[in-house]
């Protein structure tokens, strides 16, 4: 009699089978990214004392002390106290929140803007593709932070108009991104054979092309988080953003800078949290490009 094996699917197969997907082999190698982990750790930091910042201030931030102007960093001041005797510990807690806001905010509108151009640029193809790409190309002439300064100025100065205005001058980027991949996923085997099972040009976009556009956008976006959170403050340093008194870190350091070489917590401390924050996105975006690049992948 003949022997007869029976192959049977164990549990323990199952489980080794749910250890290969995909958001599983993200983690694991994101863990190995060391340099990214201690980004992300930077900015959860962050966020957690932005959300906590009511609970964690010791005085309201725009609370004037005129006793304490100019008061060094002491334990009624950990960060020193501003001009007007205004806690700068408080006033970067609270900070932490509008330049956070700020960074997403402007990310997320300019993504979404950029990622519907750029996708209807390069799946419809044309003359349509040609003069998306060309007022691009108009963007790309003029250097973003002077552009955003002449938006921001016509608008007029506030947080909202910075955030406009910079969000204008950053759609671009992902409007070519986006096209370049849709550019050629458009004539990808798995594309072509939807089609010709009758998947109409909005299943094919939604459930084949913009999914996997998805890693270098989220690539782009944690870069840009960190540099839209610095045109941001560079705009309310020049007076084109947040107005005083808001405690946001570019105006923080704009009042500070009469003061720099005697009150040198008043820059220093801002300065400070915002290298870090604008750091940590950077590392978790290095990080991210690693990971989901599959030409870095060995």
């Amino acid at each position: 009699m003949a022997n007869t094996q029976t192959t049977l699917s164990t549990p323990a197969a199952g489980r080794a089978g749910g250890e290969h997907t995909p958001l599983r082999m993200f983690v694991r190698r994101f863990r190995k990214e060391t340099t990214a982990i201690i980004g992300l750790v930077i900015i959860i930091i962050f966020v957690a004392l932005a959300a906590l910042a009511g609970l964690l201030s010791p005085y309201p931030p725009l609370e004037q002390h005129i006793s304490d102007s100019l008061h060094a960093p002491s334990l009624d001041h950990l960060f020193g106290a501003d001009k007007l005797g205004r806690d700068v510990f408080s006033r970067i807690l609270y900070g932490a929140r509008i330049s956070l806001f700020t960074g997403l905010s402007v990310v997320l509108i300019a993504a979404s803007v950029g990622t519907l151009i750029g996708t209807v640029a390069g799946y419809i193809g044309g003359w349509w593709d040609e003069a998306i790409m060309r007022i691009t190309d108009i963007f790309f002439a003029f250097p973003s932070l002077i552009l955003a300064m002449a938006i921001a100025g016509a608008l007029g100065p506030s947080l909202q108009n910075a955030l406009i205005a910079v969000a204008v001058v950053s759609w671009p980027v992902y409007a070519r991104l986006v096209r370049g991949q849709v550019l050629v996923l458009r004539d990808q085997e798995f594309v072509q054979a939807a089609r010709a099972i009758g998947v109409g040009d909005a299943g094919i976009l939604l459930r084949h092309i913009l999914p996997n556009t998805l890693s270098p956008l989220l690539v782009q976006a944690s870069f840009d988080m960190g540099g839209t959170i610095l045109a941001v403050s560079g705009l309310s340093f020049i007076g084109f953003g947040a107005q005083p008194p808001t405690p946001e870190w570019g105006v923080m350091i704009s009042e500070g800078r009469n003061y720099i070489t005697a009150q040198w917590w008043l820059t220093l401390f801002p300065a400070i949290s915002m290298l870090l924050v604008v750091t940590g996105f950077n590392l978790v975006g290095d990080g991210l490009r690693d990971i989901l690049d599959p030409r870095l992948n060995k």
